[in-house]
């Protein structure tokens, strides 16, 4: 994909403090219609970028670009969008949150003309911001599908976060650990939380090319040194910020959702539960839970690593889209 860059500005931000010269990296397909009004809107995820839906993309497919004006953004902290890496700032870059995130997309989406988003969608981190979208930017949101992924960081979530957290502290200390050899630390740990127990079990990994689980860990240090620390740990701790609030917030943030909303959890997801995302999506009006049936954890839902469950994604996907106002 082609990316583009839309110039924020100083950005002020929810911590207090502005994030100056800040750029929001984004990738468009299609056109956007004469009203403003044919848009989809695709949030990156953990570790992704606005590369990483492709396989959602492309004529005949649910989000097809000779019908929609798609448009993929970078989260903030991410190495493309400005981050830790590539700003001035540097190891002072600031806390951001999923509502800066979330500020500075709709300043992209003025600047691109949209009026009204047919869909926001997203897996993982990528569901936080589209439900997010939804409670911040109501009447704009026609559409959410939350794949993977609830609107707050529940406590389970927040501790898997907390354990994670050293391994990228301990890589960008000057009296830490190498930061090649932290990344390693931290991919080789995530794994174990990025699928389900019969995963590992029932040897699932084979489908994927992986003799046996070291080799899956292998692959999972190997590509985590794609990244630099201090990146991760940005998005990280954006995603930790959106701890769950006290009940009665909760219920008020997630009551100003009007989008029609399609929650997906996976059913053996182990950080992202289908239970948590149940208790949400009894406070939003329009929501229907679909869960994801799959022994693939929180990977079942990225975007096109499984087939049988990437299918049933999309077939779910385009139902909603077609569905009438």
């Amino acid at each position: 994909m082609l990316a583009l860059s839309h110039d924020l500005g100083a950005l002020p931000l929810d911590c207090g403090q502005v994030l100056t010269d800040a750029k929001l990296v984004y990738a468009t397909f299609g056109a956007l219609n004469s009203a403003g009004d044919n848009a989809i809107l695709i949030p990156s995820y953990y570790s992704g970028t606005h590369d990483s839906y492709a396989r959602w993309i492309g004529p005949t497919r649910a989000i097809d670009p000779e019908r929609y004006f798609i448009v993929c953004t970078n989260m903030l902290g991410n190495g493309v969008s400005s981050s830790p890496s590539n700003h001035p700032l540097g190891g002072t870059f600031p806390a951001v949150t999923i509502a800066d995130n979330i500020r500075a997309q709709h300043d992209l989406l003025a600047h691109l003309g949209v009026s009204r988003l047919q869909l926001v969608a997203g897996w993982s981190l990528g569901a936080m911001q589209a439900l997010h979208w939804a409670m911040l930017y109501p009447e704009m949101v026609r559409r959410v599908m939350a794949l993977c992924g609830t609107a707050f960081c529940w406590p389970l979530n927040g501790v898997f976060l907390a354990g994670m957290a050293p391994l990228l502290e301990a890589g960008i200390s000057p009296s830490g650990l190498s930061e090649a050899a932290a990344l390693r630390m931290f991919g080789r740990a995530y794994a174990g939380w990025a699928y389900s127990a019969e995963f590992f079990r029932e040897r699932i990994y084979q489908q994927l090319g992986f003799a046996d689980v070291d080799a899956l860990l292998l692959w999972w240090e190997q590509d985590h040194l794609e990244h630099r620390a201090a990146d991760l740990l940005a998005v990280l701790n954006t995603w930790r910020a959106a701890a769950v609030p006290a009940a009665d917030a909760r219920a008020a943030m997630l009551g100003r959702i009007t989008a029609d909303c399609l929650i997906m959890p996976c059913d053996t997801d182990v950080y992202f539960t289908l239970a948590e995302a149940g208790i949400e999506a009894a406070l939003i009006k329009q929501a229907r839970v679909v869960p994801l049936q799959s022994p693939c954890g929180h990977c079942a839902g990225a975007p096109g690593r499984f087939p049988n469950e990437s299918k049933f994604i999309e077939s779910r996907m385009a139902a909603l889209l077609n569905e009438p106002p």
